[in-house]
């Protein structure tokens, strides 16, 4: 390696460690984000290790191309009028940065998002050119997710859409009520839905992704759900992620209670029911007081409100086989590929199905007998 390339790379190493750590707190690219193995690395705070809406696991360059925003979100380090230390990259230094990373095999894939500089069609223009001399001086041909900024005109995001492989907007609120509790500037239909919309013309099977902010704003849980189901059904999304709020000091939300952790993680799992297990938002809806979600499974507490008879594992078809706890989509099509050959008789064997028998025993009935739920007593 030249030195002056790597005089450079040691002097960027400073804006990579600051605009690495901004940029985490979005989901949208990848699920369960850890730092890869190489995290002695200059550039380690922008290195993660990710999983892919399709499951592949893919190892991303993540920062932001500025943390100096105009806008005013109330939960965010990176809004105007907090204090901070800020910092951008220029187009050929971001570039340049992943040029390097990819040629040493750190990383295989980008995720490229930005503070609000001045106004979203400028910065916008900046992350373009970054990607354009990605793609044409350095020859990538690999994974780039580009993150469209709230208020983009059309035309910047068409190009994006022709230079990247995946496009998504955040959209932070369930609503334009919430999202008045968040920020005085973003208008939810115009700024953000109306970009959804665009990137779903632009952008036909490549998947959008999105993340809503949960905690930071008087929203409930019915009310996240809702936008979620309409964001999978009217605009096809992959996924919606569930960022829970954190009390970022110097923010004016720095002294609010942060999200309880366990409220995300039974969004995730409600999510789940509704995207790959088939259940409906008013079934979810049954479980809910006033408006939230209990602390405990939803799917175990669906099946106790719900299945009033316990299922017989050799006559229940797939769709009544995934709402019993402990059985998911493959164990389900396992078990009716199993019995195809041979009737089930004992629990052993949807063991070895991948059932996680501990939870769905008091729910079927297998070999002629069934385990009494502890709630029949």
């Amino acid at each position: 390696m030249r030195r002056p390339e790597k005089d450079m790379m040691t002097t960027l190493s400073q804006k990579v460690k600051l605009l690495g750590d901004a940029g985490k707190y979005d989901l949208c690219s990848c699920r369960g984000c850890q730092r890869p193995a190489y995290a002695g690395t200059d550039f380690s705070d922008a290195i993660y290790k990710a999983v892919s809406v399709e499951g592949r696991q893919i190892t991303l360059f993540k920062a932001l191309m500025s943390n100096d925003c105009a806008f005013d979100c109330k939960y965010c380090r990176n809004a105007s009028g907090c204090n901070r230390v800020k910092e951008s990259f220029t187009p050929k230094e971001y570039a340049d940065i992943f040029g390097y990373l990819t040629k040493k095999r750190y990383v295989e894939g980008l995720f490229i998002s930005s503070a609000i500089t001045k106004s979203p069609d400028r910065v916008t223009e900046d992350m373009l050119d970054a990607v354009k001399m990605i793609r044409q001086k350095h020859g990538f041909r690999g994974y780039i997710h580009f993150k469209i900024l709230p208020g983009t005109r059309y035309e910047l995001v068409k190009q994006a859409s022709e230079l990247a492989d995946r496009l998504s907007v955040n959209i932070e609120a369930p609503s334009t009520s919430r999202m008045s509790e968040l920020s005085s500037v973003k208008d939810f239909k115009i700024d953000i839905l109306r970009r959804q919309l665009w990137i779903k013309r632009l952008s036909p099977g490549a998947g959008q992704t999105t993340q809503m902010v949960v905690g930071c704003g008087s929203e409930t849980d019915l009310e996240v759900l809702k936008r979620s189901n309409w964001e999978y059904t009217r605009m096809e999304l992959k996924r919606v992620y569930y960022s829970g709020f954190i009390p970022a000091p110097g923010t004016p939300t720095e002294g609010n209670r942060g999200c309880d952790h366990m409220r995300t993680v039974r969004l995730y799992n409600s999510d789940f029911l509704i995207r790959d297990y088939g259940y409906k938002l008013n079934e979810i809806k049954e479980i809910m007081d006033g408006g939230f979600l209990p602390r405990h499974d939803p799917k175990m507490a669906l099946a106790r409100l719900m299945l009033d008879r316990n299922i017989d594992i050799n006559e229940a078809g797939f769709n009544e086989l995934i709402r019993v706890p402990g059985v998911g989509p493959k164990s389900a099509r396992r078990i009716v590929s199993a019995r195809e050959k041979k009737r089930i008789q004992k629990m052993s064997e949807l063991r070895e199905l991948g059932v996680v028998t501990g939870r769905a025993a008091p729910f079927l009935r297998i070999g002629g007998s069934e385990q009494k739920r502890l709630c029949a007593f």
